[in-house]
């Protein structure tokens, strides 16, 4: 962050100062929730969450080299006190991000927002200083965490949004207004708490509604509901997509033996061929909205091209593709689930297993229950099973509840290969099964919602142990 003074902040965010001896003191480390992450002169936000409240370690983070404390209530340490913590972050991050006049680049959409803007930030940095979230921080704390890493050197600040209801994506919007918006898709991810997909679609264009008239919509157009989104913005339009019209288009789009996407990219200045080193076909879109961003800010086509197919996996547990030492390949897509990243991730699967079951291995589709579909869950369920069925996926393991019940029943009714899918009841017995099963040659995609855990099934696959703690990475 910018170097504030604790004066400087407490104004901003309309706080009280107690027990601050120097006001004059600057804030030049970083701004965390987490305790564990403070460096000298950080500033400590405490939230008070369900389970823990950063109030109770204040007093920790300052003996471990914060500057102060940013909470609701008086703590005997130096704080800046406030009636909300989550508003007065925000308030400072706007602040912070007026003051640096930064290039804000901001993309929300149903799936892929992450592999999206862990691309923008691979090809913008290699011509600026660039921030970018690590992971998923795309709501209303994780926002202003990421935009207070910005500093003076700072040319382009990307940011993800996510939204589960209306005005979700405004409220972020307006804390760190973005000159170029990006609307991915429109799917089925938080459809049961939405209410349907013209829903989602009013949320997701709240982002093209706020921007400038100096600003940039770049929306996708092979999505009819993205498309339409040109009408809500005062902005100039940018159209990426396969479509003829689209501004950033793929031509001669394939997979290559691996599963990897190759295609022709084309912009209004110029061609160029990419052959991406991610896994799936799903990537290319992805690929085309990043080009679009780049192009408008300057990048010819062939330093983009070449910067796509040198750019890899920033974010844990999305298409995260090891090779055991015997042959068998694990690929931890685990982070998050919708039926849209579903059947993508079923789509690189069966065309990375296409030259290993020629060679007699197999592809496993290791699933479990995607969330927060509601009236839709039942028939979402089933469709993914039965997609498994006829992309010719050899093994299907459905772990979890009644929702997992509905994959291996969508296979079964598909036909063909009913006897091929087992329903297990958790991630130890899915490692038990696959353990016994596994052979050379074989692929593995593991695949469910965050809040099932199973990023714990490749884990154990990779590290050849049990079940590990929460919160370890692959070794890769």
């Amino acid at each position: 962050m910018i170097a504030l003074s604790l004066a400087e902040i407490a104004e901003i965010v309309g706080g009280q100062s107690y027990d601050i001896p120097d006001p004059a003191v600057r804030i030049t480390g970083p701004v965390v929730i987490d305790s564990r992450e403070v460096k000298d002169g950080s500033l400590f936000a405490a939230f008070a969450g369900e389970q823990v409240d950063g109030h109770d370690y204040a007093r920790r983070a300052v003996e471990a080299g914060a500057a102060a404390v940013l909470a609701t209530r008086p703590l005997g340490v130096p704080a800046i006190v406030v009636d909300d913590v989550q508003g007065a972050l925000g308030r400072l991050a706007r602040a912070v991000v007026e003051r640096l006049g930064t290039e804000v680049v901001a993309l929300t959409g149903s799936a892929g927002k992450t592999s999206t803007k862990d691309l923008i930030a691979q090809l913008l940095q290699r011509r600026a200083p660039t921030v970018w979230p690590p992971g998923s921080l795309n709501n209303e704390i994780g926002l202003p965490l990421t935009a207070l890493r910005a500093t003076e050197e700072t040319r382009h600040l990307v940011l993800e949004m996510g939204a589960r209801g209306q005005g979700h994506i405004r409220y972020l919007a307006e804390l760190t207004p973005p000159r170029i918006g990006v609307v991915l898709n429109v799917g089925s991810a938080h459809i049961g708490e939405f209410g349907g997909r013209e829903q989602i679609a009013q949320a997701k264009g709240e982002l093209v509604e706020v921007l400038p008239e100096d600003g940039v919509a770049v929306l996708n157009a092979d999505d009819p509901l993205v498309r339409a989104m040109a009408a809500r913005t005062k902005a100039r339009v940018i159209l990426f997509g396969e479509a003829a019209d689209a501004d950033v288009r793929a031509e001669n789009v394939r997979l290559t033996g691996s599963g990897q996407p190759a295609f022709r990219l084309c912009t209004p200045t110029g061609c160029s061929d990419v052959t991406m080193r991610l896994y799936g076909e799903h990537h290319v879109s992805n690929a085309l909205a990043a080009t679009a961003v780049a192009h408008e800010l300057g990048m010819p086509v062939d330093e983009i091209a070449l910067a796509l197919s040198e750019a890899g996996t920033l974010s844990r547990w999305r298409m995260e593709v090891t090779e055991r030492s015997d042959g068998v390949t694990v690929v931890n897509d685990a982070y998050n689930a919708n039926p849209e990243s579903m059947r993508a991730a079923l789509r690189a699967l069966a065309a990375m297993g296409r030259a290993s079951q020629a060679q007699g291995g197999r592809t496993w589709a290791v699933l479990g229950p995607m969330a927060e579909l509601g009236d839709e869950s039942l028939a979402e369920h089933d469709a993914v099973g039965r997609l498994a069925v006829r992309l010719n996926v050899s093994k299907l393991v459905a772990v979890g509840g009644r929702e997992a019940s509905w994959l291996q029943l969508g296979a079964y009714n598909e036909g063909s290969w009913g006897e091929e899918s087992v329903h297990v009841s958790d991630a130890q017995a899915a490692v038990d099964l696959l353990r016994s099963e596994l052979r050379p040659g074989d692929v593995v995609l593991v695949k469910a919602s965050r809040s099932i855990g199973l990023e714990r099934v490749a884990v154990a696959l990779l590290e050849g142990s049990g079940i590990p703690a929460e919160g370890r990475g692959v070794r890769r």
